[in-house]
């Protein structure tokens, strides 16, 4: 008798046991992924930028498994977006660009007549392998987009169960529509899904992908005022005032978590789409950072918090890419990743150790050739260990097809140094060959 005692206290015990508490034992993660929008790597306090305060995402950086070595797939906004959602590469889901190329001839944008069957092929795209939104969903997980999002309406094309973008041409959707007012505007309708997720008792997925510190910048005049003072040029005034305001707008929405109690069962990731550099003559962005494979165009902070089950670390020496979040993402929420998705669980330091080399590539901006995207294709990059090479295609080659940094040494990518390390070169392009080969083009 005195054996089964204690089995039958533990059964009576279970028994007792409210039901919220007992499924709050087994409860599966809400997930947050936040994306900034045209930033670069290091601007926020937390990474020594001299006039950037970013008190919020230095609290969260603080509190989170922090990669410093992040690079994103492309730098521009479409082909990236698509990447971090699908864990695929441009090269392999066929998003390779903003738009379609114009026909010759033919001006305008995406009502332009005859160009929706090349944006609705495009669109098709995300649909052909099941992104993050579709596999949660088949979880059990309520998801909604807001902020930047390229391919047509989310919930038909995504997998969403809640949107802020209608996606419709006819109604000026492109890559937001009214989704890119989210932060700009506060976080209402973000509230208003955690509240109904709450009520329907299931997890959640939110892509938040505001328009910030995207143009137009337009920041709150008490910000824009306190950055003139630290600046000569206003452009730069107002882009660091934007990326405080995007920083604003990210503690409030992790506060409203906390507010919410949804802290502990909530993983925040973080990652920016692309890098920008701000010019000082005029609102747009100087070379080397927005659409460029160098560091200024593809380099961003990744970071994962979960409370109590990834342990904070500050980590400046591990290589991650944008494609791992997908296969973090599900991996935390016990979900199996699909073979088309190659990335890493941010989690798996030793996978990533292993790995100790990422990729990318950037493309032209309209793509080229809609049934052939990866035409497009100006620039192959790798990174290893402390080396990076660049594999231009053609017109972006200018008469130098490679170019190889030691970015240990110079992290800006000003001195050449293939000539002087043909060793380095041949091998990091065996490396760049066996991630992808390229494009054949057309004689």
């Amino acid at each position: 008798m005195r054996l089964l005692l204690p089995f039958f206290l533990a059964t009576c015990l279970a028994l007792i046991t409210p039901p919220a508490s007992r499924a709050q034992e087994t409860i599966q993660p809400n997930v947050l992924l936040i994306i900034s929008d045209d930033q670069a790597w290091g601007d926020y306090s937390f990474l020594k930028h001299p006039h950037i305060e970013t008190p919020h995402l230095d609290k969260l950086a603080g509190e989170s498994l922090t990669y410093t070595r992040g690079y994103v797939a492309a730098p521009l906004c479409r082909p990236s977006l698509a990447s971090i959602f699908s864990g695929k590469y441009p090269h392999q889901h066929g998003i390779t660009g903003n738009d379609p190329r114009l026909p010759p001839g033919k001006k305008g944008g995406r009502t332009t007549p005859g160009l929706k069957p090349l944006y609705e092929t495009i669109m098709d795209r995300i649909d052909d392998d099941p992104g993050l939104a579709h596999l949660l969903g088949q979880a059990g997980y309520l998801s909604l987009q807001t902020g930047k999002w390229w391919e047509g309406d989310p919930r038909e094309r995504g997998g969403f169960t809640h949107a802020m973008t209608h996606g419709d041409p006819k109604r000026g959707g492109r890559h937001g529509d009214a989704g890119l007012k989210v932060s700009r505007q506060g976080i209402k309708p973000i509230a208003d899904f955690i509240a109904e997720a709450k009520q329907q008792e299931k997890p959640f997925f939110i892509w938040h992908a505001p328009f910030l510190p995207h143009t137009p910048h337009n920041p709150p005049a008490r910000l824009f005022e306190k950055y003139q003072k630290k600046s000569d040029s206003r452009f730069i005034a107002r882009y660091w005032a934007m990326c405080e305001w995007f920083d604003e707008t990210c503690g409030e929405l992790l506060s409203h978590l906390d507010k919410e109690g949804l802290r502990e069962n909530t993983i925040v990731l973080y990652v920016t789409d692309n890098g920008w550099i701000q010019s000082a003559g005029s609102g747009r962005y100087a070379p080397r950072s927005k659409r460029s494979p160098n560091e200024g165009g593809v380099r961003t902070p990744v970071m994962i918090r979960w409370p109590g089950k990834v342990e904070q670390k500050f980590d400046e020496q591990t290589l991650v890419s944008s494609i791992d979040l997908a296969p973090t993402i599900l991996r935390a929420c016990g979900l199996k990743v699909p073979p088309s998705m190659g990335g890493i669980d941010l989690r798996d330091r030793a996978a990533l150790m292993k790995r100790n080399a990422v990729f990318g590539a950037a493309y032209d901006h309209d793509i080229h050739d809609v049934s052939r995207p990866n035409l497009s294709v100006q620039t192959r990059f790798v990174v290893a260990d402390t080396w990076k090479l660049l594999s231009h295609h053609q017109k972006a080659a200018q008469g130098k097809p490679v170019e190889l940094y030691n970015l240990s040494a110079d992290p800006a990518e000003r001195q050449n140094l293939a000539a002087q390390h043909p060793g380095k070169v041949k091998e990091l392009r065996a490396k760049l060959d066996a991630w992808w080969a390229g494009p054949k083009r057309a004689p």
